[in-house]
């Protein structure tokens, strides 16, 4: 797995990427919850759930479905009195977060994969390339010479890039507008 770190980094530049204001604060915490929460699983190691069973790390918890109920549950929890395309946003943002837990996991170089499509599909998959170190379970083996050089590998090929996208897409916030007003003509 990548470290909570990273997962909850991508989630705050998802959060902050967009620049709505439907985005606040309190929403982008709640982003970076979900994208650490599907590691909770690692809780079944101690009731005897194995790491390949649907209950298992990076099993059920990793999947579309649960990300979906997650954000789901939360937006009627916490936000069903603003309207419906403000609970959209906040769903569709939720749902990219929890999402993007799996997908940094199916990029590490450990564990028997992620199942996306999981309790449909039990089959855990793993992207083509993988170049991310996988991170410890557990945070007394995250304080560790092995642990450095997991975050050094995150730093690389998670925050790096997340950085790129979230500037790149601010980028084009700004040019965009100013496209649109420079069309225009003085008559309008």
């Amino acid at each position: 797995m990548a470290s909570a770190f990273s997962h909850a980094f991508v989630a705050l530049a998802l959060g902050k990427a967009s620049a709505h204001p439907i985005i606040t604060w309190p929403v982008s915490l709640l982003g970076m919850t979900c994208s650490i929460v599907p590691d909770l699983d690692v809780i079944g190691f101690y009731f005897g759930i194995h790491y390949g069973d649907l209950w298992g790390h990076r099993g059920m918890t990793h999947s579309l479905l649960f990300a979906g109920l997650l954000s789901a549950a939360l937006v009627a929890m916490w936000h069903r009195r603003k309207v419906k395309d403000a609970q959209v946003r906040i769903f569709v943002y939720l749902f990219l977060c929890t999402a993007s837990h799996g997908v940094l996991d199916a990029l590490t170089d450990g564990g028997l994969g992620v199942a996306f499509f999981s309790p449909f599909d039990t089959s855990r998959y793993f992207f083509a390339a993988r170049p991310v170190a996988v991170s410890p379970i557990g945070i007394g083996a995250f304080f560790s010479e092995e642990a450095f050089r997991v975050l050094v590998s995150e730093v690389e090929w998670i925050w790096l890039p997340t950085m790129a996208g979230f500037f790149i897409v601010r980028g084009l916030q700004y040019v965009r507008p100013a496209q649109s007003t420079a069309k225009q003509t003085p008559g309008d």
